[in-house]
């Protein structure tokens, strides 16, 4: 069976769960799964896990993200993007919004923020997701959440009659909602915003230049276990007597490892990944045991 991490350049229109199946089809087995859903709309990376690599999804999921944003200021949407129906500001003036007055409320949107997602999101709410709820009329009214926003760069405001785009890249914790940024900016400007495009070109040490096209999924793209998980992970090397310890369950000296914090255990000799693992009181826990390749 393949087994690894693959990298995936999503298209506009396809689901995350369609690029799941398209893997699943061209690798000949269902034991695949992705790191963070990308919605239809958006393009860009996607990881995905194959084999054995689905389990390391569970350390990869809540990784930093990049994306490559459009932003439109002038109104605004019952989705915060450009599926939904389109909320007008009374008294909109766009020339207030000067490269001033953008650059001082993107201020606001860097570092560590509160966030209300949009309505029109994944998020459960009593078991049923927000979306579904928003769409069947129901009102759906959901808690604000901190999120960090490390970056936040904009390009130069194009401007045309009615709105105004401006490209953002953006750098942010994972669960952060750029639908919900681009309101808020567009609600701090008075004026109204939603996002009219959306590209992720990174998640974690994952970026988009080394991703596959959809088109392209094939096995030799794999990248292996050992090499993922030292990426998003500190490594540890295992002696040959540490490897059959840890396969068996039993617990090795673990003096000088960092504690507290999931660690990749590798052969050291095979370079093959055996475990992940944690350091307590000097001595390894197994946090999820790798089959032997």
């Amino acid at each position: 069976m393949p087994s690894g991490i693959l990298l995936v350049d999503k298209p506009l229109g396809v689901s995350s769960h369609g690029v799941v199946s398209m893997a699943r089809k061209a690798l000949g087995t269902k034991k695949v799964g992705h790191a963070g859903t990308l919605d239809p709309e958006a393009s860009g990376l996607l990881v995905l896990g194959v084999g054995a690599g689905t389990r390391l999804l569970t350390y990869m999921v809540g990784l930093d993200k990049t994306y490559v944003a459009r932003l439109r200021l002038g109104y605004g949407t019952t989705t915060d993007d450009a599926e939904g129906e389109r909320i007008d500001f009374p008294g909109v003036n766009l020339e207030s919004v000067s490269i001033e007055a953008l650059d001082h409320v993107l201020d606001r949107f860097r570092g560590q923020i509160s966030q209300v997602p949009s309505t029109f999101s994944a998020i459960k709410v009593a078991g049923k997701r927000a979306y579904d709820l928003a769409r069947s009329g129901t009102e759906v009214e959901l808690k604000a959440r901190p999120v960090c926003v490390y970056r936040l760069e904009r390009g130069e405001p194009e401007r045309h009659k009615g709105y105004i785009d401006i490209e953002l890249t953006i750098d942010c914790s994972s669960g952060t909602y750029i639908r919900a940024l681009a309101r808020d900016i567009g609600g701090a400007l008075g004026v109204g915003g939603h996002l009219v495009a959306l590209r992720r070109s990174a998640v974690g040490p994952f970026v988009v230049a080394d991703a596959l096209s959809h088109e392209r999924i094939e096995s030799s793209g794999l990248r292996g276990l050992a090499e993922s998980a030292a990426l998003v992970m500190t490594p540890v090397r295992l002696r040959p007597r540490e490897v059959d310890d840890v396969r068996h369950g039993r617990a090795v000296a673990a003096k000088d490892w960092p504690e507290g914090v999931p660690l990749a255990a590798i052969d050291e000799a095979s370079g093959q990944l055996v475990a992940i693992i944690q350091s307590s009181a000097g001595r390894s826990r197994i946090l999820m045991g790798v089959p032997e390749a």
